[in-house]
């Protein structure tokens, strides 16, 4: 029993050390991809000077943010300019904690889930955290007294309160679709067969896995779209806007401050990613076709299955990661009026009518 336990506790404590550094890989790995995505489109070489393809050039950056000097101005309210940073960091780590990323297995007669918190809420916990993020950014441009700092901090408050309401509301097709607020049950829900489209039955040589972007294909457009103005990416990153308030909500901060900022917003790049493929594109499912070409039993076939969903969730996450370089350096940076516009003129009335769409789907019986 104690070897079990063991094995079980061993096991567990690997499957958080290694999201763990997952995610504190990603600012890094998303600064070399960001340089060498960017020259690929710009027709330059991009980091290439550290390490074969410049892999180590983020690296570099990294001992740099961490020795170098870290002066806190005079004019600054200081506590508060040293906690912004910290407030923006920690809810980006804490969000991916319900994201199931694997199914589950027996290990010696005990349940291991691929997940680090099992919550029946996690659609609900997911928005709960993650609206705290903008609590850093507002408070790192209020307390630096810089007009242009507090000008990115208004800007990115504005900003999130008006697409979180979009964000918030485009899932409210998925849960109706799937009725469960629980990610894994709505991963589950993904697996099974569309067997129809709106009142036309579908023959089985067309029946496809009902993934959440062919149940809500316009609640994915508006979930992705809110998804950018979230993260502060481009076309959305108002906060930010280097040509109109000089570097925003940041302005004041160096060494390891800023990259902490940088940070959350690669990570929170990652929750995204991984909330867009978990709700949308089947989560882990994908690969288990696979399973049908190797002759395996036993344990070692559930092994393959866990590889091949961990292969399969990390994949999709990967693909809209790099979706989000590839859309900054596509789009240009929108006025702030047109952001506005958007999320309270267009975005918010779409999101509306998705539900009113969606509840009609139910009742008939169509998804």
């Amino acid at each position: 029993m104690l070897e079990s336990m063991s094995l079980f506790h061993l096991l567990t404590f690997l499957k958080f050390a290694v999201i763990l550094v997952i995610i504190l890989s990603v600012a890094p790995v998303m600064a070399w991809v960001e340089r060498r995505g960017s020259a690929l489109m710009q027709n330059r070489l991009g980091p290439n000077r550290i390490g074969p393809l410049g892999l180590f050039q983020s690296i570099c950056d990294a001992i740099k943010f961490l020795f170098k000097e870290d002066p806190i101005p005079g004019h600054v309210s200081k506590f508060y300019y040293a906690l912004a940073p910290v407030v923006s960091l920690v809810p980006a780590f804490m969000t991916f904690a319900v994201v199931p990323f694997a199914s589950t297995i027996e290990v010696d007669g005990r349940v291991l889930g691929f997940q680090l918190a099992d919550l029946n809420v996690g659609l609900l916990y997911v928005f709960s955290v993650a609206s705290l993020g903008v609590y850093g950014i507002i408070m790192g441009g209020w307390s630096s007294n810089n007009k242009f700092a507090l000008l990115g901090g208004l800007r990115s408050s504005s900003q999130m309160i008006s697409y979180e309401l979009s964000l918030g509301l485009s899932v409210i097709g998925i849960i109706m679709a799937f009725s469960s607020v629980h990610l894994g049950e709505i991963v589950q829900g993904q697996a099974e067969v569309f067997r129809q489209i709106g009142p036309f039955v579908l023959p089985e040589w067309l029946q496809v896995p009902k993934w959440g972007i062919l149940v809500q294909p316009l609640g994915f457009i508006i979930f992705i779209t809110a998804a950018f103005a979230e993260t502060n990416r481009l076309p959305f990153d108002l906060p930010e806007g280097e040509s109109e308030i000089v570097a925003g909500y940041h302005l004041e901060y160096g060494a390891m401050k800023f990259s902490m900022f940088m940070m959350a917003e690669y990570i929170n790049m990652f929750v995204a990613s991984s909330l867009i493929a978990t709700l949308y594109f089947g989560g882990y499912h994908g690969l288990h076709w696979v399973l049908n070409l190797v002759p395996l039993e036993g344990m070692s076939r559930e092994w393959m299955r866990i590889a091949l969903e961990l292969g399969a969730f990390f994949l999709k996450v990967a693909f809209f990661m790099w979706f989000f370089v590839w859309v900054r350096w596509t789009l240009p940076r929108f006025r702030y009026d047109q952001v506005m516009e958007l999320g309270w003129k267009v975005m918010l009335p779409i999101s509306l009518a998705n539900i009113f769409l969606t509840a009609f789907a139910v009742y008939y019986g169509w998804i």
